[in-house]
């Protein structure tokens, strides 16, 4: 089961996050989402654990919990939203007018 944890401290790493949850068993990946221009972290990551129950006991005894100063949000991770397709980049159709509709100006 994928976890989301939010409100890490920001000095938070993937293996402070690891084994706090493995007290409740079994952890897969950690991963604590950084900014990709600088690197810090976000505030928040995902750990996947590999039972079921364990991850639900895991999310009952977290959730709420203070760890480094901040209290943390644990919940099941909701699946990725789709993103829109197209759009994104240059020219992506702005929304304007076309070049036929422009007004004149002198």
């Amino acid at each position: 089961m994928k976890i989301y944890v939010g409100n890490l401290a920001y000095r938070t790493t993937d293996d402070d996050l690891r084994q706090e949850f493995e007290k409740y068993g079994s952890v897969g990946q950690v991963d604590i989402i950084t900014d990709r221009e600088t690197g810090r972290s976000k505030g928040f990551g995902f750990v996947e654990m590999l039972d079921n129950d364990q991850a639900n006991a895991a999310i009952q005894a977290l959730d709420g919990q203070t760890v480094g100063d901040r209290t943390l949000k644990v919940n099941e991770a909701r699946p990725k939203a789709p993103r829109p397709s197209g759009g994104g980049g240059f020219g992506g159709g702005g929304g304007g007018r076309s070049r036929g509709d422009r007004e004149r100006r002198y």
